[in-house]
């Protein structure tokens, strides 16, 4: 894939580890967290947060700003001279828990995106990662541990950036196709911060993606996909399974409602009262449909199970069959 979306809540299991099991045989929760450090793997901003192959790392690689050739700027140069400080930090001890860093720094608290504080020290060794000055080599209990991280040739030529840039839409197109045209618009825009250093050419990356990509036009809508694909050709499974809301499958709500005719939303940000389909509903696929959702968590080591249907729970013997089996699946991926 490239690249799978990381989100922390559980419910059952993060979404890293929710797409994962549908891709990897015999795979269970916390295997990519575990394995991480034997993996060619970074974590990483794409056209969300997540985890990415060190193919595409490279491709992203380095965030210098356009016009002063520096990482720094990306954070706001009146940090340089702390991060000088920090990334020498590092160096000498080769990894670090940010409350190491911050217990040797204490540079205070500063305001985070959601209202609450956050440690400044914490912050800045985030925006050091995402300049690609640093990297996540593992995580303890959750936390990320830090080092330095490999330094990247520069593009030197229009060419060879805009080869780049043509990779990673190839890569975004790859994942969520086969994408209506506003989608497709929508994910090359996201590409803004993976390459914050060329988001002023990504516009013209559009008409490029358009010449390149298989194309049909379906009613009034056109639908792009990688020419190697054939999506009109394939085999429906008498399969049940539970998709995470960040499943390339279902993560472009758009399209979602264009094939099923649902309007799905992720509603774990949305007061309880308000909730139409739970904290963290997640799509039910029977064969090639979605037809419903579930809920699902954990409680003193049982799976407990809670199902909502957009008409009516399908009658098929089978689907009830492979229902069972979804939840055996699931059982067997949470280790219980």
């Amino acid at each position: 894939m490239g690249f799978v979306q990381a989100d922390p809540i559980r419910a059952p299991a993060p979404a890293q580890d929710l797409i994962l099991r549908h891709r990897v045989n015999n795979y269970r929760a916390g295997d990519l967290e575990s394995r991480y450090a034997t993996l060619d793997a970074e974590e990483d901003v794409f056209v969300n947060y997540g985890f990415v192959s060190r193919a595409l790392h490279v491709l992203m690689h380095p965030r210098l700003d356009s016009r002063t050739h520096d990482t720094a700027t990306l954070w706001g140069a009146g940090k340089m001279k702390t991060a000088r400080l920090l990334f020498d930090f590092i160096s000498e001890r080769g990894h670090v828990n940010p409350r190491e860093v911050n217990e040797h720094f204490a540079h205070g608290r500063v305001r985070n995106n959601w209202g609450g504080s956050s440690n400044a020290t914490t912050r800045l060794l985030e925006a050091m990662h995402y300049g690609g000055l640093l990297r996540i080599v593992r995580r303890e209990k959750g936390i990320r541990i830090y080092a330095l991280q490999k330094q990247y040739a520069v593009p030197q030529t229009t060419a060879e950036r805009r080869a780049r840039i043509d990779a990673l839409v190839d890569l975004a197109v790859r994942i969520y196709a086969p994408l209506p045209e506003p989608s497709l618009s929508y994910y090359l825009r996201r590409l803004r911060y993976a390459v914050p250093q060329w988001k002023n050419e990504l516009t013209s990356t559009l008409q490029r993606a358009r010449q390149r990509l298989a194309r049909a036009r379906v009613g009034n809508v056109d639908w792009y996909w990688p020419v190697d694909e054939n999506v009109l050709d394939h085999a429906v499974e008498e399969t049940v399974r539970f998709v995470a809301p960040f499943d390339p499958l279902v993560h472009d709500r758009a399209r979602l409602e264009l094939l099923w005719n649902w309007v799905y939303r992720f509603e774990a940000y949305t007061p309880a009262s308000k909730r139409k389909f739970g904290y963290y509903a997640m799509p039910l696929l029977w064969r090639d449909r979605v037809v419903g959702w579930a809920n699902l968590s954990v409680k003193q080591g049982v799976l407990k199970h809670e199902m909502g249907y957009i008409v009516s729970s399908p009658r098929d013997r089978i689907f009830k069959r492979e229902l069972e089996s979804e939840l055996d699946r699931m059982r067997s991926f949470l280790r219980l």
